[in-house]
């Protein structure tokens, strides 16, 4: 947006402000005390670091920045257009444009706007404008302009109701051919959507089976309210039938009454499927008997019978009804849900049924079946069942193959071949030049300034968004910068949302090498575990603060980190969980108490510390009888989570190593050894 007023600031104000500047060390120190993050405070304090250097002139800037702020939330636009041309070349100015003009909206500034968008293409801010700025044209009802202004690729179905609206106002009757997505969802629309979905009703394109397929997704999602609307459009007959189906929602048992479901009608089978599932979930042998007697009587389909014998046969799994899921499966050859086989694979085993998990793996999807992870289990199983090739492959080369790759399965494979990890080290080759011209590009500029300044969510939102609009190059450049700065967690993800996993430096960083060096010293723990743990845990993000309240670098729960403090005794209060030091010795004082509860198994210790000791133990007494290599008993941890936690920890491990330039074993011959 262009100033509209060039005037020199007040002589007096002027100096004030000037002045101000000498002590932008103590304003810098009393924003970062504000924003409450103590990795942010240590960034700004590093003035020693020459990525952190802070200039005189943008700290007067971030001075200017926050007094135009204070200008318009007081509304003294007089003020605001005198600091403006201090903040000209200030990477946040465009969030006072923003500000500015949205405060104007209303009275409809299409050539400011329009300007503000041919500034700032693709930005996060113009993004959010837009938003702001359709809902006042819809407001106003001015739909020639609303359609000019409309972007597609916005994710917002309030607007894309609007936007019909538009196109139909305007005489655009092929708009209503794009309602009915908007209109078949499981919760109620936006009230700007009525207008247009009145208009499709009376265009005759409500028909019984779109209304019946809403009404199931709202009872399903608990909608009540919605699904007795929809169900008073209904006809009669159809009525009663959706009272039955909500009904059985409610009262599961309603299913064992085989005499309330005597028609073939779709709707009558619908609450069969929906009664069987619900009183599955708590007597899944129950359902599965009553199940069968249905099946005589009504006219099925064949993916009506595909579908209840899935959702009964993942009951019976979770309810230790193996064998009769199996049956199940069995019975039906064209059941392919890869989640459901996979269970099954894990079941067999977990019993160590080699013949059973071969054959499930079988009837896996054909590229699922050659992922790393089943390809592994193959070559395993065959190992086992002493077949020596399969499709012309032995063993050794179905290993080899999978060793190739950087992972679980991989470092699995090398191990069983007494081969070198493929660490597939291979960063993408860009020259120092397009790093700097991606450092200065205006978004970058700005998330990185937000987050300089403490506001943390301000540049994750302005960061994320960017991202989205660059091309992989840039996205590799962007993630080296983000770890360059200190902003660890951003680079992960970055690299890691792009699929680039090449870039080891920057998806496995060295943060507070010190304090994991004294950490391993002061316990039994290698570095490489310790680093593993919190790369996993925060990604390095020193005020990390989880849903369940865990805090810090190693994520610890207040109550197990004072625990830990007196065992290990060590004083403790709470705001030292986001403190580096603090954290990564009381994680590492924690991850050493759970190791050597667990023998100095790095398996158990790993498991424990994402579910806890004691559902370790627990899974460890459900294998009692029979004990499990350590490769089968990761694979059938209960929890997906935690199964996928141990993987990365062991996996995270030899990365470090590699990093650290150690090489470090992925498992230990005595956790080989042991079975679990």
């Amino acid at each position: 947006m262009q100033s509209r007023f060039l005037l020199s600031l007040p002589l007096q104000y002027a100096l004030g402000l000037l002045i101000s500047c000498f002590s932008c060390t103590h304003a810098l120190a009393t924003m970062a005390q504000a924003s409450n993050n103590s990795a942010i405070a240590e960034q700004l304090s590093a003035s020693t670091n020459p990525i952190n250097f802070v200039s005189s002139a943008r700290k007067a800037e971030r001075l200017y920045y926050d007094e135009a702020q204070k200008a318009l939330n007081k509304k003294q636009f007089t003020r605001y257009e005198q600091i403006l041309p201090r903040l000209k070349n200030y990477p946040l100015l465009p969030y006072l444009e923003y500000e500015a003009l949205g405060d104007r909206l209303t009275s409809l500034p299409k050539k400011d706007v329009a300007l503000f968008f041919e500034h700032y293409p693709d930005s996060f801010l113009g993004e959010r404008l837009r938003h702001r700025w359709l809902r006042t044209l819809a407001s106003q009802e001015l739909w020639s302009d609303y359609r000019n202004f409309y972007d597609p690729d916005l994710n917002d179905s309030e607007l894309a109701c609007l936007n019909i609206r538009a196109r139909l106002t305007t005489g655009d009757k092929t708009a209503l051919s794009d309602i009915e997505p908007l209109w078949n969802i499981e919760k109620p629309q936006s009230k700007a959507c009525d207008p247009v979905f009145t208009e499709w009703m009376q265009a005759g394109m409500l028909t019984s089976s779109l209304l019946w397929s809403r009404y199931t997704k709202a009872v399903q999602a608990d909608e009540i309210g919605l699904a007795d609307s929809l169900a008073q459009q209904m006809v009669p007959t159809q009525q009663a039938l959706a009272l039955q189906y909500q009904n059985v929602a409610k009262t599961p048992r309603l299913i064992l009454q085989t005499e309330l479901f005597n028609t073939l009608l779709f709707e009558d089978r619908a609450s069969i499927a929906l009664g069987l599932e619900r009183y599955g979930q708590t007597n899944a042998l129950d359902a599965d008997d009553l199940w069968k007697n249905y099946e005589k009587k009504v006219g099925f389909t064949e993916d009506e019978i595909i579908h209840i014998n899935y959702l009964l046969a993942r009951q019976l799994l979770r309810q230790d009804q193996g064998d009769r899921a199996e049956q199940l499966v069995t019975a039906t050859p064209n059941l392919s849900h890869a989640d459901l086989l996979e269970a099954l694979i894990r079941e067999a085993l977990r019993k160590q049924d080699w013949e059973k998990s071969y054959r499930w793996i079988l009837r896996l999807p054909p590229d699922l079946q050659k992922s790393e992870r089943w390809s592994y289990w193959q070559a395993r199983i065959m190992d086992k069942l002493n077949i020596k090739e399969v499709e012309g492959k032995k063993t050794s080369e179905i290993y080899a193959d999978v060793a190739n790759t950087r992972s679980f399965y991989g470092f699995l494979s090398s191990d069983k071949l007494g081969a070198d990890y493929s660490l597939v080290d291979k960063p993408l080759q860009l020259s120092k030049e397009f790093i700097s011209t991606v450092e200065f590009t205006p978004a970058i500029q700005r998330a990185r300034e937000l987050y300089l300044i403490g506001d943390l969510n301000a540049s994750n939102r302005e960061w994320t968004h960017t991202m989205r609009h660059l091309p992989p190059e840039e996205i590799v450049a962007a993630g080296r910068l983000a770890d360059r700065w200190g902003w660890h967690r951003q680079a992960i993800q970055t690299m890691g949302d792009a699929q680039l996993w090449d870039e080891l430096q920057v998806r496995f960083p060295i943060v507070y090498p010190e304090n994991v060096k004294n950490a391993a010293r002061q316990t039994s723990l290698s570095e490489y575990f310790i680093f593993a743990i919190t790369r996993q845990e925060s990604a390095f993000k020193a005020d990390a603060k989880s849903p369940t309240g865990a805090l810090g670098l190693m994520q610890l729960m207040p109550a197990t980190a004072k625990s830990t403090a007196k065992r290990s005794g060590l004083s403790f209060k709470n705001q030292d969980l986001l403190l580096p030091e603090k954290n990564i010795t009381l994680g590492s004082c924690y991850l050493n108490q759970l190791l050597g509860s667990f023998s100095g198994n790095r398996i158990l210790a790993a498991a424990a510390y994402n579910a806890g000791p004691t559902k370790v133990r627990q899974w460890l007494t459900k294998n009692n009888s029979e004990k499990l290599p350590y490769d089968v008993w990761i694979e059938t941890i209960p929890y997906q989570e935690t199964r996928s936690y141990v993987q990365n920890i062991l996996f995270y491990s030899v990365i470090y190593g590699y990093r650290t330039g150690n090489k470090q074993s992925f498992v230990t011959l005595q956790e080989a050894a042991q079975g679990l």
